[in-house]
């Protein structure tokens, strides 16, 4: 069980939209907008297991938080929520994507964030991680170090970021109380847009196509065909939602 029982049901979110919609988001704001999603999805595992309901610990429990509550959850139970999706997707720039999202497979599992262009290719880190950032363009050495920051002199960080993590100007951080940080960090976003001193970097568009894209991929998937984003954005496909509408009273 991933969290919660919710998470593994269709007319419930399902995983691919509690964790893709998050994944969206971030590979809009590094390469802009996707304009068209092709997907193969899965549910390979239809009964999902809850060891925290048999032995009170649970190996999927983040920061811990959960524990009271997997406990009260079944110990079996069905799922009818996609659990894995292999798309391949195109954005409004040319660039080309490819995204795994696969909370199913038995054995070593595997994390992967890289972009690659005309000159060489950038590893990015886990999100909330502290890890390095690492650069590498074709016949130089390796750059994962305070040099990345000659390649962006115009980069700050906000006053609130900055006073959090200490400085304006920073390559790397260490991750110590990171969540609470992360939410000061909305928080002052939040006050600055109250104020009229900026607008909050994901709006309710940005918010809305974050959650079109994970059902763009649901949608080629049951469909088997190419999807635009308009055609999400207008809800002039609905074969996966459709269902979930009904079942809703939509």
């Amino acid at each position: 069980m991933t969290i919660s029982v919710w998470r593994h049901q269709k007319d419930q979110s399902g995983v691919l939209l509690d964790v893709g919609v998050h994944y969206a988001d971030m590979m809009e704001y590094l390469l802009g907008e996707i304009d068209t999603v092709y997907a193969q999805t899965r549910l390979h595992e239809p009964i999902r297991h809850n060891p925290a309901a048999v032995t009170g610990e649970s190996g999927s429990n983040p920061g811990g938080v959960y524990t009271k509550w997997q406990r009260k959850m079944p110990a079996e139970f069905e799922a009818t929520a996609e659990d894995a999706a292999y798309a391949t997707l195109t954005f409004k720039n040319g660039v080309v994507g490819q995204y795994i999202e696969e909370h199913a497979a038995w054995g070593q599992g595997s994390w992967l964030r890289q972009i690659h262009g005309s000159r060489g290719s950038m590893t990015l880190p886990g999100d909330r991680s502290g890890r390095l950032i690492t650069l590498n363009i074709d016949g130089q050495e390796t750059i994962n170090d305070e040099r990345l920051l000659d390649l962006v002199p115009d980069f700050h960080l906000d006053a609130v970021t900055a006073d959090l993590f200490g400085g304006d100007r920073l390559w790397n951080y260490t991750f110590t109380q990171g969540d609470a940080k992360n939410i000061a960090i909305e928080y002052g976003e939040f006050a600055e847009a109250i104020a009229g001193n900026r607008t909050v970097e994901v709006d309710a568009y940005q918010g809305t196509r974050s959650v079109a894209v994970s059902y763009a991929i649901l949608e080629s998937g049951a469909t088997g065909q190419i999807v635009q984003m308009n055609q999400m954005l207008d809800e002039s496909i609905n074969t996966y939602q459709r269902e979930i509408d009904e079942g809703l009273g939509i």
